[in-house]
């Protein structure tokens, strides 16, 4: 059984925190079983966003694995806003976990998907 998702948000906002890095949860979304994105704002009007990998490339039903949209390059603020609002138009249920990170750290080292 997976961590649920709201137990896994709150450890990697203090993983965060403890990484010299803010982080807040922007959209609070199903506390069991919702989707999960990590914007990385790179204040400087650009961003990194990672998302849940499909289960077919997880390749794992205990563990959470991430991938990078937009090929894991920055992208400006803007179309990662408009990429968000599509997303959560469609599952309601979705977090969004924005960390501030002018270096582009994510912690999400040994959860990328290889894909």
């Amino acid at each position: 059984m997976r961590l649920k998702s709201e137990i896994w948000v709150k450890a990697y906002v203090r993983r965060s925190a403890s990484g010299g890095h803010q982080a807040y949860i922007v959209r609070h979304g199903d506390d069991d079983a919702g989707a999960i994105y990590i914007r990385i704002n790179r204040l400087d009007g650009t961003s990194l966003l990672f998302g849940p990998a499909p289960a077919s490339l997880s390749g794992l039903e205990t563990d959470r694995r991430w991938v990078g949209h937009f090929k894991g390059e920055t992208r400006p603020d803007a179309e990662v806003d408009l990429y968000l609002e599509r997303e959560a138009r469609t599952d309601p249920d979705l977090w969004i976990v924005e960390v501030e990170a002018r270096d582009g750290a994510h912690g999400l080292e040994g959860w990328l998907s290889d894909s």
